[in-house]
C-alpha cells in the first residue's frame, strides 16, 4: 500500500481519484473506484438535474464525491444543494474562481477540490482555501489550458504550495494511466493523482463500446486541442479554454477554419447529433487525453485501481536500496 497525505486525509486506501468526467463518471463508476479503495467523483458536467440526482442516488451507501464545471454551477447554483444534501466525500470546482461556493461546501463540512492549470489559478485555489489543489496539465483529455504540462506544472505548484499554505495536498493530473504516472507523481511533489482516460476506458464508464474499441487502437499523437465540438455544441466555454479529445476526419475538417465552422452551424450541428445518435465517431466527439496510447484493454475500474497503486509501490521499492546504497 501507498500511503499519503491524500490517502490519511480521506481514509482510502490508493492514492488514487476519478475525475469526475461530465456524463462518464456515473453512479456506478464512482462506486466501483471508491470500492476498490480510491476516491470516486460523479460528473456533474454542465448541470443536468434530473441526472445527477439519478446517480448521486445509485451509489447505495458508497461516499463517493461530486465535481462541477464552476462558470455552469454559477448558472444553476441549486445543484451544489443537491450534491451536498448527500454528504459527498469531498466537492471538486473547474473551470472558474472556486470562491463563490467554498464558503457553502466549507460549511457543509465537506472537503474542496479545486482543479487548476496555472500557478495563478493555484494561488486562487489557495486564497479560496482548497483543501486539496488539483494540478492538470495539458496532456489531459477534455478541457483545460494547455500551455503547462504535468511534469513541469506539478513542481511548481508543489513549491508554491510549500510556501504558502502547507497543510493543502497536491493531487497530479494529466497524462497518468498506470503505476509508472503515479510514481512520478508523487517522485514531483504531489499526494495522489487524479485519472481520467484510464477510467474512461473501463467497465463501468458509460461510455459507447464502439467509442472504447477506437480507443484501443489510438495513441497519444492521435489526440488534439480544439474548440471544434465547444463550437458545434454551443457550450459558452472562457476563451482561454479549449479541449483534448481524438481525432477524427470532422476535427480535421474544422479544426483552425473555426470561423467557416460558425457560418455553416445548421448544417454543422444537425450532422454532429445524427452521429451521437448513430455512434458515428468519424463526427462525434471522443474526450480522451494523450494517455490514451497506454490503454491496450478495457477493465474493470477497481482493477485500473489496485494495478495502479501495486505497479507505482514496485518501481518506488525498486530504487530504493539503490538511493540508500548512493546516499549512505
Amino acid at each position: 500500500m501507498l500511503k499519503t497525505r491524500l490517502t490519511q486525509a480521506f481514509g482510502i486506501e490508493h492514492p488514487v481519484v476519478l475525475a469526475p468526467m461530465d456524463v462518464v463518471s456515473g453512479g456506478r463508476l464512482a462506486t466501483a473506484v471508491a470500492t476498490a479503495g480510491g476516491l470516486g467523483m460523479i460528473g456533474g458536467g454542465y448541470g443536468d438535474r434530473e441526472w445527477l440526482e439519478r446517480e448521486l442516488g445509485a451509489v447505495h451507501g458508497t461516499r463517493v464525491g461530486c465535481g462541477f464545471i464552476t462558470w455552469s454551477l454559477a448558472r444553476r447554483p441549486g445543484l451544489l444543494d443537491l450534491a451536498l444534501a448527500h454528504e459527498p466525500a469531498a466537492v471538486m470546482l473547474s473551470f472558474g474562481d472556486p470562491t463563490p461556493f467554498a464558503d457553502r461546501i466549507r460549511a457543509a463540512g465537506v472537503p474542496l477540490l479545486c482543479q487548476v492549470h496555472t500557478l495563478d489559478q493555484a494561488r486562487q485555489a489557495i486564497d479560496a482555501r482548497a483543501d486539496v489543489v488539483v494540478g492538470q496539465g495539458g496532456e489531459a483529455g477534455g478541457h483545460g489550458v494547455g500551455s503547462r504540462s504535468t511534469f513541469t506544472l506539478v513542481p511548481d505548484i508543489a513549491d508554491l504550495i510549500a510556501a504558502r499554505a502547507p497543510d493543502t495536498l497536491l493531487v497530479a493530473a494529466g497524462g497518468v494511466a498506470d503505476g509508472r504516472g503515479l510514481a512520478a507523481a508523487l517522485a514531483l511533489g504531489a499526494d495522489g493523482v487524479l485519472a481520467g482516460t484510464r477510467f474512461w476506458a473501463t467497465e463501468e464508464a458509460a461510455v459507447s463500446p464502439l467509442a472504447h474499441r477506437r480507443a484501443v487502437a489510438a495513441g497519444g499523437d492521435d489526440t488534439v486541442r480544439t474548440r471544434v465540438y465547444d463550437i458545434v455544441r454551443q457550450y459558452p466555454w472562457p476563451s482561454e479554454f479549449d479541449g483534448r479529445l481524438l481525432r477524427n476526419p470532422f476535427v480535421d475538417r474544422w479544426h483552425g477554419r473555426e470561423a467557416d465552422l460558425v457560418a455553416h452551424m445548421p448544417e454543422a450541428v444537425a450532422e454532429f447529433h445524427q452521429a451521437v445518435a448513430e455512434q458515428d465517431f468519424d463526427v462525434a466527439n471522443m474526450i480522451v487525453g494523450e494517455a490514451v496510447g497506454q490503454v491496450r484493454e478495457i477493465l474493470p475500474a477497481g482493477d485500473v485501481v489496485r494495478r495502479m497503486a501495486r505497479e507505482a509501490a514496485e518501481r518506488l521499492g525498486r530504487f530504493a536500496p539503490e538511493t540508500a546504497a548512493l546516499t549512505g
